[in-house]
């Protein structure tokens, strides 16, 4: 069997106007850099151009509800016990007074940032086969630990939890100094496992989109 390249991935944590993005790039499954910003073009120059990233993960919708209710995906996991919340359309979220979906319209345009060079993933490849091609997906920091500690994972003790899945996988945590890095990191390792044909599962299907996560145990050896 051909050996797999090593590959550079990003998770990107999504935040409002005034937080902005978190993305921390792994190569290898190793570190290999952060950048927080509120500028999608400045994100999407680092993903392409600074970075060389394959594959993009983002912690926010990559659609909208077409029907005013949860999309497939966000409803596969909640009948997995993996609670999340529901997707509103993208009518409801622009007319919010108080802007409570914000960041998700942040993700809106950063999927729209990526298109070009990033397209939204359609599916999984094979098993055991890496991705193939450069896209980017939406996956889901509780979902993610809910995996990869066997359906064990508590919101209250996300911090320490999900920072233990990162330091199994081999990833330095030292200059993850919030949960914001913290999650765009465990994005990162779940990109990893997409590019390097470890096994994942996707919730929903494309054309209300998919959630991504990554199947098995954290260890990237």
């Amino acid at each position: 069997m051909a050996a797999i390249p090593v590959s550079t991935v990003i998770g990107i944590d999504v935040g409002g106007s005034r937080k902005g993005f978190h993305a921390v790039a792994v190569t290898g499954g190793a570190y290999a850099g952060q950048l927080a910003t509120p500028d999608v073009q400045e994100l999407g120059h680092w993903c392409r151009s600074v970075i060389g990233a394959q594959q993009i993960a983002i912690d926010a919708p990559c659609r909208w509800s077409g029907n005013g209710r949860a999309r497939p995906c966000e409803r596969e996991l909640m009948q997995q016990g993996i609670f999340c919340f529901a997707s509103p359309s993208r009518a409801v979220a622009v007319s919010h007074p108080r802007n409570y979906y914000g960041w998700m319209l942040q993700g809106e345009a950063l999927y729209q940032g990526l298109e070009t060079s990033h397209p939204l993933l359609a599916g999984l490849p094979a098993a055991g086969l890496p991705a193939s091609g450069p896209a980017c997906f939406e996956t889901f920091p509780h979902a993610i630990a809910w995996h990869l500690r066997g359906g064990n994972a508590e919101a209250r003790q996300k911090r320490l939890q999900r920072r233990a899945l990162l330091e199994q996988a081999g990833i330095d945590t030292a200059a993850l100094t919030s949960i914001d890095w913290i999650d765009a990191a465990l994005c990162a390792l779940t990109a990893h496992h997409l590019a390097s044909g470890r096994p994942c599962r996707a919730y929903g299907e494309p054309a209300s989109g998919l959630i991504v996560v990554p199947q098995g145990p954290p260890s990237l050896a």
